[in-house]
């Protein structure tokens, strides 16, 4: 019964699904979770309304859990924003159930050029010959650090490495920003790891099935490998060695007291930490560029991920803009769209310096953005330019279980309950049963 009352209410609030007002005008919904870019795409819906006067643009924008909650309500309800901003790993979910729409007839009709893309872009939103997406933007991982914290330590953070045994220079580093509540440091005798300070590293291990902020990286270094092929395997290999290495050497940053118990980690997120000047380095996309380096609580700086066994390895992640199949204006819809995924609004967004936009020539224009403000962000576009520096995020069916078996096994592993290799390799057999594979 509250289910119900609950999709009349959001079909009586008008949430999403192309208004006409009386005038005759077309008001299309656009979904965002990030407040930062918003602006920069109101700039867009200005300049498309412009040269479209007769479809206007109501960006309705929410936080990233809320954004995916409510999302998954409208679509039940009929009243999903027209278009929406997706996340690989979440699209098949939708497409499985009918909700997203095909633009590969309309690119065709209208010689959309897709080598205008980053390579490796546009091919994951490709699935049985259809395409559901435009790329909007891309974003490649580092360290983010505070430097104050690591200039009175003493630490060069530049040029690290790592590996699962003894963590190399990366745990040293570690330890060494660790400081307990008597001014001792991690790697300094008498250090009380009961009674913390600073720690020196904030992971973000609520990160589900990808690790694509903390875990992943280290272990796609150590020799890790998701997925049999990607995007759309059907295998999946979480009970490999070098991902339980990989979780049990974040396990034991926390038995030593270089991180927070996981039951005692801040709900509010690794920035909020580092903010709060309680953590001295974390793991962060490009898109946080902003965030950080505009924090007046603290000066931070980034620098390059730890290179591991098999080299420095970031995840690479894109963004796109697909269609609600239930819109009522898809010819509005697909014009906006395509406007979204063009040179004209990603050089637009591009001079925002928020993120890194899909065009390669729009890239480049928000790379010249930001040392035109002073950040010092190069790193990121050299290590999405690196050869075999980059891995792409699983995109496969079952995301959302995949996400929920896995990250409730690694929770175990970061609380203490399970070894890792028997956690995940429990978790991989459920995962692959989704597929009918072992």
């Amino acid at each position: 019964m509250k289910r119900a009352l609950l999709v009349l209410a959001l079909l009586a609030a008008g949430c999403g699904g192309g208004q006409t007002a009386s005038s005759g005008k077309t008001t299309l919904t656009y979904g965002l979770w990030d407040d930062i870019q918003q602006p920069a795409y109101q700039k867009c819906a200005d300049a498309f309304t412009a040269a479209n006067p007769d479809i206007s643009i109501k960006i309705t924008q929410h936080a990233w859990d809320q954004y995916w909650q409510n999302l998954t309500t409208q679509m039940v309800a009929g009243g999903a924003p027209d278009v929406i901003t997706m996340q690989a790993s979440y699209y098949p979910q939708f497409v499985a159930n009918g909700q997203l729409m095909d633009l590969q007839p309309m690119i065709d009709a209208d010689k959309v050029d897709l080598s205008i893309y980053r390579p490796g872009l546009a091919e994951s939103w490709v699935k049985d010959g259809k395409r559901y997406g435009l790329p909007k933007d891309w974003d490649t991982m580092a360290i983010i650090y505070n430097q104050t914290l690591a200039e009175h330590a003493g630490v060069d953070l530049t040029n690290l490495t790592w590996n699962p045994a003894d963590g190399g220079t990366f745990e040293k580093a570690i330890a060494r920003l660790t400081v307990d509540k008597n001014g001792k440091r991690g790697d300094e005798a008498g250090f009380d790891k009961t009674k913390v300070d600073v720690h020196g590293i904030v992971p973000e291990l609520n990160d589900g099935s990808l690790g694509q902020n903390s875990w992943g990286n280290l272990a796609v270094s150590n020799g890790f490998s998701y997925i049999d092929k990607n995007p759309f395997g059907t295998k999946y290999s979480y009970d490999s060695p070098k991902l339980a290495e990989t979780a049990a050497w974040f396990r034991r940053l926390i038995e030593k007291g270089y991180a927070a118990p996981y039951d005692k980690t801040s709900s509010l997120g690794t920035d909020a930490v580092l903010n709060s000047g309680k953590g001295a380095l974390g793991m962060t996309g490009s898109w946080m560029i902003t965030t950080y380096l505009g924090s007046t609580e603290q000066k931070f700086a980034f620098a390059p991920l730890p290179t591991g066994p098999q080299g420095r390895k970031s995840a690479f992640n894109g963004l796109a803009d697909v269609i609600y199949a239930g819109t009522k204006h898809k010819d509005a819809a697909w014009k906006w769209v395509k406007f979204l995924g063009s040179a004209a609004c990603q050089d637009i967004v591009a001079e925002s310096a928020v993120v890194f936009p899909a065009v390669t020539t729009s890239s480049d224009k928000a790379l010249k953005a930001h040392e035109a403000a002073g950040r010092d962000v190069k790193l990121f576009v050299d290590q999405a330019n690196a050869a075999d520096g980059t891995y792409l995020l699983p995109v496969s069916d079952h995301g959302d279980q995949i996400n929920e078996i896995v990250g409730t096994a690694l929770e175990e592993v970061w609380l203490g309950n399970k070894d890792a290799q028997t956690s995940l390799t429990a978790a991989n057999t459920q995962v692959n049963a989704l597929f009918g594979t072992s």
